[in-house]
């Protein structure tokens, strides 16, 4: 179901390419999203989603691992791409008011990464969700974080 944050900040329609994944891209691709992380998709599995990115030599570091600081972003934007999958909350003007990582193995470069996220508990105000990076069955970080909801027009 397309919504009209959706219309305004990002491109969030059927992947062609990807049977049962959803684009989740900035529409202005010079912003943070697109710029630096590039494409993403998204998909529901159950009461989770899955946010995928695909390294790029630009996302790796002097041992061509992913950098932590990619993984630290994905997991950020998983938690506001998973609110707006989970819930019937804007991701687009929400912001994150705490985020826990625990960095338990290396990303690698071949292939895809994978941010599972899950929605704890949701008040008036706040979101609290936890997740997982994964590349198949290879673990790379744990996290927690408390997002606050954007203001309802």
């Amino acid at each position: 179901m397309e919504r009209e944050e959706d219309k305004r900040f990002f491109r969030y329609k059927p992947a062609e390419d990807h049977p049962g994944w959803y684009t989740w891209n900035i529409i202005d691709e010079t912003r943070f999203n697109h710029a630096v992380m590039g494409p993403m998709l998204i998909r529901l599995e159950g009461d989770k989603c899955r946010v995928r990115m695909t390294p790029e030599r630009k996302h790796s570091n002097l041992q061509d691992m992913i950098h932590g600081a990619v993984t630290l972003a994905l997991i950020d934007i998983s938690l506001f791409a998973g609110m707006r999958t989970l819930t019937d909350n804007e991701g687009a003007r929400a912001v994150t008011l705490e985020l826990s990582t625990q960095f338990i193995g290396a990303g690698r470069m071949e292939e895809p990464l994978d941010s599972v996220v899950e929605v704890l508990r949701e008040t008036g105000r706040m979101v609290f969700m936890r997740g997982q990076v994964e590349q198949a069955e290879h673990l790379v970080a744990s996290f927690s974080g408390l997002v606050r909801k954007a203001p309802r027009p």
